[in-house]
């Protein structure tokens, strides 16, 4: 018995640059699990043939005439949902844009590539195929603000007491959708929250300086990049640097490190939760919120198993139910919360504990 081959995941290029269009064409047929479906120069004419042409993901550029890269992102995930994953640079207003991008409905971003002489194009190109592939197969619905839905009806309700006597620190971990999904739970905190907050997000390096900066913007607490040696304070919010592991060491400092990926990841929530495990055990929280693959399952299992609070994001509201349905597989969380909950729960238990 033969198996048809599977057709090229289809793709709508949106991009002014005559220059990059043609780069972009030339990155995405050189893999032949993808198809450039259309390439058009405005987010105008691609909302207007959308529905004809049907993409299975789109290649969307931020920085658009007319109709930026934002607004149609909107549109299009309210009119015709469809995967997006965002192109752009890491120039900041550039950055902050594609960030909100994501917040309208946005799988993910990833660097703009530069010329094919420059020395970081097949990197750059080998991760637009990669995520263009991997999003396609993410599905996507009209666009609500995330976690705006109501609570499935069995919630665990097991963090009612808390396992320890004092938070005294929180860990944080998401990838795929992870940013919206970060700034609700933070955002949800107060300016005197009693612990410091770690932070792992899978991002390209380039753009972690200007997503600490962004989500300072919208969190009451102050944000930004984790220092090797550096005093983890209460009611601050450390950000893993792009392509390094964030880990806590005994008396509350920070380590970051060039340690070889974990699990295909650096940074790597397993390397965050397995140090709280090991410096605070009883006296931290880790949560595990929407991402693709298994990255901080172990991690979240082994700081339950040292007596810490574990939280997972519920399937209700993850953008992709990868990271935490690992961790609930294992036996790692002790609680499943949709996203809304998960915020107002850590500071019940702050102020309780």
């Amino acid at each position: 018995m033969t198996t048809r081959p599977k057709k090229p995941v289809r793709v709508m290029i949106v991009e002014d640059s005559a220059v990059v269009r043609t780069l972009l064409t030339h990155i995405i047929n050189a893999d032949p699990r993808l198809t450039v479906a259309l390439a058009v120069a405005s987010a105008e004419e691609a909302l207007e043939v959308l529905e004809e042409v049907k993409p299975d993901v789109i290649s969307m550029d931020i920085r658009l005439p007319g109709i930026d890269g934002l607004d149609a992102t909107r549109r299009i995930m309210a009119e015709h949902p469809t995967p997006i994953v965002v192109i752009a640079d890491s120039v900041e207003d550039s950055l902050k844009i594609s960030l909100n991008a994501l917040r309208a409905g946005a799988l993910t971003v990833v660097e703009k590539p530069a010329g094919l002489a420059s020395q970081a194009y097949d990197a750059l190109a080998d991760d637009i195929r990669t995520q263009l592939y991997i999003m396609s197969s993410v599905p996507v619905i009209r666009q609500r603000p995330i976690g705006g839905i109501a609570p499935p009806k069995i919630v665990s309700t097991s963090l009612d007491t808390p396992p320890f006597k004092k938070m005294s620190v929180l860990g944080l971990a998401a990838s795929t959708g992870g940013p919206p999904a970060l700034a609700k739970v933070i955002g949800a905190l107060s300016a005197d929250f009693p612990a410091p907050v770690l932070v792992v997000q899978h991002m390209g390096a380039p753009f972690m300086e200007g997503f600490a900066s962004w989500l300072g913007g919208l969190t009451q607490m102050p944000v930004s990049i984790a220092r090797a040696g550096e005093l983890a304070e209460p009611g601050r919010v450390y950000v893993a640097p792009g392509d390094r592991h964030l880990a806590l060491r005994t008396g509350r400092t920070l380590m970051v490190t060039e340690a070889p990926p974990v699990g295909g990841q650096r940074p790597s929530a397993n390397v965050l939760f397995q140090s709280l495990a090991r410096t605070a055990g009883p006296n931290a929280v880790g949560v595990l919120l929407t991402g693709m693959g298994e990255d901080g399952a172990k991690g979240l299992l082994e700081l339950r198993q040292a007596g810490g609070c574990t939280i997972t994001e519920h399937e209700s509201s993850a953008v992709v139910y990868g990271m935490p349905a690992a961790a609930v597989r294992m036996g790692a969380s002790r609680a499943s919360l949709p996203l809304d909950m998960i915020g107002p729960r850590l500071l019940q238990m702050a102020e309780t504990a």
